[in-house]
């Protein structure tokens, strides 16, 4: 194996075997630029190879940020119904650009984003039922919280569902 802090290893085989980590992970999943760059970190790469090696991936089109953001936006807010303001931390998380993080955003549609709030709490619902009101409206609010949801909008749809929920048991 190659020690890319060595002074004396061939620069080009160092920057082969920055490469193959970043192959590794990109055959894995598609990752961001910061994803790669904290991976070879993590090895020890020199940063300037680090950069070299992402660089290169980026003008072959193997890495790229913005399609990342939206596939990992799209992927999350799917399977975990989560909010804007999760997505943009996870983002920022995996090292996206606060430019690109907003440009992807900005397509989502705010209806869409409140049709998952409704859906979560429908989903949940059977697990709270029986319980009292004032805690079925404070465990789902609290759900709704943590995937990103402004208290505002997880009080308005907790509230809409409980009342839809009420008139349909009450039409049994």
């Amino acid at each position: 194996m190659i020690d890319p802090t060595d002074p004396d290893t061939d620069p080009r085989a160092v920057i082969v075997a920055g490469r193959t980590i970043a192959m590794d992970r990109l055959a894995a999943r598609d990752r961001s630029r910061g994803e790669l760059l904290d991976a070879l970190a993590r090895r020890r790469f020199p940063e300037d190879v680090a950069t070299v090696v992402v660089d290169q991936l980026e003008s072959e089109g193997l890495v790229d940020d913005e399609r990342f953001a939206r596939t990992w936006v799209e992927q999350r807010s799917r399977a975990k119904g989560l909010a804007r303001s999760v997505l943009r931390m996870e983002l920022q998380r995996k090292g996206v650009a606060s430019e690109v993080i907003d440009v992807v955003l900005d397509d989502v549609d705010p209806d869409a984003e409140r049709r998952a709030a409704h859906l979560l709490v429908q989903r949940k619902l059977r697990t709270v039922q029986g319980l009292d009101q004032s805690v079925q409206v404070r465990r789902l609010t609290a759900m709704l919280a943590r995937k990103g949801y402004a208290p505002q909008v997880a009080f308005d749809v907790v509230r809409a569902e409980l009342d839809a929920d009420h008139v349909a048991i009450e039409s049994m």
